[in-house]
């Protein structure tokens, strides 16, 4: 038996292997789970080795612990003292709590001063203003060299109807373009429509993969918008959707409140049926309260979303819900009612002005309710983005340095005049958005970012090395990519320089980035928890 003792003798028993590494090997508990870890392990490690989440931003496996960032703080054996757990050793009968409260909140005050000193964008402005937060830079990096489809699929990543908003968005997102204070915003929205209109109007237009079916069924109530972007996020998803509305045709206001000048009516039947071909099955002529009443939609489906525009007193009162006014009152993260299956989105809980708005909704709604027919917790969206606001002249002259100078194109723009239009982009987005380890535990840890933000440091930016770029702006000084060009025996490595808060990495001597990081740039890109070096963006 494991861990149990043989007798060869009275007095030596010989000890099975795992017996004999328990008795070598330190045993502590962290959180009150038991763990063995080898010698000269530390709390880090162990904790590792149990599945518990520590952050460390200043830590990297063959690195030597830097202790700069005090984001991996525990409690040892009681004390009031915290203590980094990637420093401290691993020793026997230690006891570490690395969840309280109090470790938390150490942890968040630590990353809210890393914050506080962060000079840059988590996303680009134009992004952040997007009511679907769609990746707009990616997108045009796709169109320069273009990659059509690959354009299409960042869009419909965020916008399921990107034909139909191309023709009736308010561009917001252009409201945020950093070209307009050089000469005029890129035409995002425009090209927006070039990338889905190649599509749609090609002979067979692209639908995305659908995952296996569990056999869950969601009720959608009205074929506007914020339903039809349901509709399309929750068939992807792998669960099957009933589409009703009681008018006979579905597209809601986009059919009946906007003019067919605007808005071709092939263009939204062609979306549309976008949608019916993804598995969308649509019931014409159905009033809620008058056909079908919502206890019976809960009975029948795994999930029921309103989503049909503003409502009639006389069908609020009907309904069994908080209701102001014309307008169901839901959780603002989740979208889900006081009624556990009912979920609502669009108009009929904020009277949007704008489609836009009401496709963002109903993408919300439906990655609500793909968890909670899957039985998962209702995660709110995060909106977390660290922002440098205001620009300076010289920043600005930064991100003008990253495109062409071109006038704004012409509408109606054909696939040559879009992948011009799109060099007029900025690049304004960081390139390790989404991989960031700063940003990620920052959202963990409901870190603010501008809670302890004065005036904030100039961005710059080093460009010259032909593999990576430097923002000194984003460095915290944790000291990984000192170590591992050291340990790649670069020409000359790099450095710290300065004192106190100023304290930073550098080329020594006033040398290149090219000259002093030659082996090890790329590892020093990855192994950077901030994006303060990194890959050049790919296209």
């Amino acid at each position: 038996m494991l861990g149990a003792s043989v007798a060869t003798n009275d007095k030596f028993p010989r000890m099975t292997s795992a017996a004999l590494f328990k008795d070598v090997m330190p045993t502590l508990q962290i959180d009150q789970q038991q763990v063995i870890v080898p010698e000269g392990a530390s709390v880090l490690d162990a904790a590792r080795m149990l599945g518990i989440d520590i952050p460390a931003l200043c830590q990297r496996q063959g690195c030597k612990p830097n202790t700069s960032c005090l984001c991996c703080v525990v409690r040892v054996n009681g004390s009031k003292r915290l203590v980094p757990s990637c420093s401290t050793a691993a020793v026997q009968g230690m006891r570490v709590e690395s969840q309280t409260p109090d470790v938390m909140g150490a942890r968040r005050t630590a990353l809210e001063l890393l914050l506080s000193d962060h000079a840059g964008d988590c996303q680009a402005p134009c992004q952040n203003v997007c009511p679907a937060h769609m990746d707009i830079p990616q997108m045009m990096r796709q169109i320069q060299t273009g990659q059509m489809h690959e354009a299409l699929l960042t869009v419909k990543e965020h916008i399921a109807l990107p034909a139909i908003l191309g023709r009736i968005c308010p561009e917001l997102c252009e409201k945020g373009c950093r070209r307009g204070l050089i000469d005029a915003p890129v035409s995002i929205c425009q090209l927006k429509r070039t990338v889905a209109d190649a599509d749609l109007f090609s002979p067979d237009p692209w639908l995305p993969p659908c995952a296996p079916g569990i056999g869950k069924r969601v009720a959608i109530v009205g074929a506007g918008p914020a339903g039809l972007a349901a509709a399309w996020y929750l068939l992807q998803h792998g669960h099957a959707c009933v589409v009703l509305d009681e008018h006979e045709q579905p597209g809601g206001n986009l059919r009946y409140a906007i003019d067919p000048q605007r808005l071709p009516r092939n263009v939204l039947d062609a979306e549309i049926q976008l949608v019916r071909r993804l598995g969308a099955e649509f019931h014409p002529s159905v009033k809620l309260g008058a056909d079908v009443s919502l206890q019976e939609l809960s009975q029948q489906y795994d999930a029921v979303l309103l989503a049909l525009g503003e409502l009639d007193a006389r069908v609020a009162a009907s309904l069994g819900l908080p209701v102001q006014g014309h307008r169901i009152q839901v959780d603002a993260q989740t979208m889900q009612t006081p009624l556990e299956k009912v979920f609502a989105a669009g108009a009929v809980v904020t009277p949007y002005r704008h489609a836009v708005r009401a496709v963002a909704a109903g993408r919300q709604a439906a990655l609500s309710i793909g968890a909670f027919v899957r039985g998962s917790p209702l995660a709110p969206a995060s909106r977390f983005a660290v922002r440098l606001g205001v620009l300076s002249p010289s920043e600005l002259e930064i991100f003008k340095s990253n495109a062409v100078s071109q006038p704004r194109q012409a509408p109606d723009m054909s696939g040559h005049s879009a992948e011009v239009e799109s060099t007029r982009c900025l690049s304004c987005d960081c390139a390790k958005t989404g991989h960031c380890a700063l940003q990620r535990y920052a959202i963990l840890y409901n870190a603010q970012p501008a809670h302890f933000r004065s005036t904030r440091r100039e961005m710059t930016r080093n460009s010259e090395h032909p593999e990576i770029i430097y923002e000194p702006g984003k460095c915290i000084a944790c000291g990984l990519c000192v170590q591992i060009a050291q340990n790649a025996v670069d020409p000359m490595g790099l450095a710290f320089v300065g004192r106190g808060f100023s304290v930073r990495v550098a080329a020594p001597l006033d040398a290149k980035f090219s000259q002093v990081l030659q082996k090890a740039a790329k590892q020093c890109a990855d192994a950077c928890p901030t994006g303060a070096l990194s890959l050049r963006k790919p296209i």
